[in-house]
């Protein structure tokens, strides 16, 4: 199980925190091929460690923007981790529609030759008011445009992300994002609550007081729409954020939240052992200079809490004797909280946007 983390983007999403730098093309090649050449180099140098995780076929290419790259160079990289740890049973890399719409199919008939079989897309709204808030680079015509690229070129399993909470997101522009897309009948839909991340333009923007949270209740409201739309069009919900059709549960996703030992190469990426948690330095140069990764083990306790805290997202749940019995004794009384069944105690759907209240109150 295998995570590359691609740390270029075009432009900056105003409320994205991961670690990545702005592609300029006028010096890209130069580092892409430092780049490449350094991601193989680090697939060498932990061939042991991805062999390790070989028994979850599975590779994850994130970013950043993965499809900034050109296909040369993601061969490069996923003919070297193939190699290494694969063949891959499932083998996922992320794109922005602007840059599908720009490549054309040919670029996707490239990446499915790679044995990518699983491609998320970044759309997160079709309301081009929203899109430019979001420093978004494609509009709702480039977003329809790239998924019906992908459709064509042959892609068969598509993931399609969406972003809700906004404040300034009304009921009405959500429900026609919503109803467009399931239309388009994509395999998989992730949709994530707006979050105020430190570190983006939007934490800057809200300690200025020009951005104001949406209040819970509107969020609330904004979830449960998602939840019931995607309910009828026959969509799983698996896990807080995630909706598939049956038999389209990402693979590598779902192993995260059982804890499954992973490797994560490039600058920021981390990796977990069963015990032993390791990060990459987020910074390009730093980790081009082979930083040494920063760790920790994990106590009994703390791996505990995780498996609940991580279990307790999906509709699968944890096992029973997992939580402290006393205190799963007092939610059951509520009778809303948390339910148990086939020896496992799970959050109801319909609780699951203030789970990590309960999950306050259980860990």
């Amino acid at each position: 199980m295998v995570y590359l983390h691609v740390p270029f983007c075009r432009s900056f999403c105003s409320y994205c925190d991961f670690y990545s730098e702005i592609a300029c093309r006028d010096r890209d090649a130069q580092d892409f091929e430092a780049f490449t050449d350094a991601v193989c180099a680090e697939i060498a140098l932990r061939r042991d460690e991805i062999e390790a995780t070989r028994d979850l076929d599975t590779l994850y290419i994130g970013g950043g923007t993965p499809s900034v790259l050109p296909l040369s160079l993601l061969r490069r990289m996923a003919a070297a981790t193939i190699m290494t740890g694969g063949p891959f049973n499932e083998f996922t890399i992320e794109v922005n529609p602007e840059d599908i719409v720009e490549r054309g199919a040919e670029y996707v008939r490239g990446l499915l030759a790679l044995g990518v079989n699983r491609i998320s897309m970044g759309v997160q709204s079709l309301d081009d008011g929203i899109l430019r808030w979001m420093n978004r680079r494609h509009d709702a015509a480039r977003a329809r445009q790239a998924f019906r690229i992908l459709r064509e070129a042959g892609a068969q399993n598509i993931s399609v992300d969406i972003i809700f909470g906004l404040s300034q997101l009304s009921r009405e522009q959500l429900e026609t994002t919503v109803a467009e897309i399931l239309s388009w009948r994509p395999e998989h839909i992730s949709a994530y609550q707006l979050s105020i991340e430190p570190g983006s333009t939007l934490g800057r923007l809200v300690r200025e007081g020009r951005y104001t949270e949406a209040p819970q209740e509107q969020c609330a409201a904004q979830y449960a729409l998602l939840c019931d739309r995607l309910r009828a069009a026959g969509y799983v919900h698996y896990e807080i954020s995630n909706w598939a059709l049956p038999g389209f549960e990402a693979v590598h996703n779902s192993a995260y939240w059982t804890r499954h030992p992973y490797v994560g190469l490039g600058p920021s990426a981390h990796s977990f052992d069963g015990q032993r948690r390791s990060w990459n330095p987020s910074d390009l140069i730093a980790w081009l200079r082979q930083q040494t990764p920063d760790s920790e083990t994990l106590s009994e306790t703390e791996s505990r809490e995780e498996q609940i805290f991580l279990g307790l997202r999906t509709a699968r749940g944890i096992p029973e004797g997992l939580p402290d019995p006393v205190r799963t004794a007092a939610m059951l009384a509520d009778g809303r909280l948390i339910k148990i069944d086939g020896g496992r105690v799970r959050i109801p759907e319909e609780r699951w946007f203030v789970s990590d209240d309960i999950l306050a109150e259980l860990i």
